[in-house]
């Protein structure tokens, strides 16, 4: 049997404003711009935020998902993260952190709820 695959599409432009790209995103669009530190016009979201934006939500979606699966009564989940990069290499990050903040559950059910997000 075919394995089935989903496809994610993304399309990004320049823009004509140097440092800025639009991207869309099925029937939505946003504004990238490359951080004033490095150019751009630094007025919008820049490329390492979206990445961390991605990176989070889907944290606390799959935390959400796990809760539910798993009959957790999570009323709300939160997560913090940072990446961590060289000014003289930004565009490596060093390391990158996150903090969850998980209500509705006690340690032990946040704990197993971090864990399954972990190993995904």
């Amino acid at each position: 049997m075919a394995e089935e695959l989903i496809v994610t599409r993304v399309q990004s432009r320049s823009t004509g404003i140097p440092g800025r790209s639009l991207n869309s995103v099925r029937n939505h669009h946003f504004v990238i711009d490359e951080p004033a530190y490095g150019g751009g016009p630094g007025e919008e979201i820049t490329p390492a935020e979206a990445f961390l934006a991605g990176v989070s939500g889907c944290a606390v979606l799959l935390v959400e998902a796990f809760a539910r699966e798993w009959g957790l009564p999570l009323a709300r989940a939160e997560v913090d993260i940072a990446g961590v990069r060289r000014a003289d290499s930004p565009q490596d990050f060093q390391r990158v952190e996150m903090r969850f903040r998980l209500y509705g559950v006690g340690r032990e059910e946040a704990r197993r709820l971090v864990e399954g997000y972990q190993g995904r």
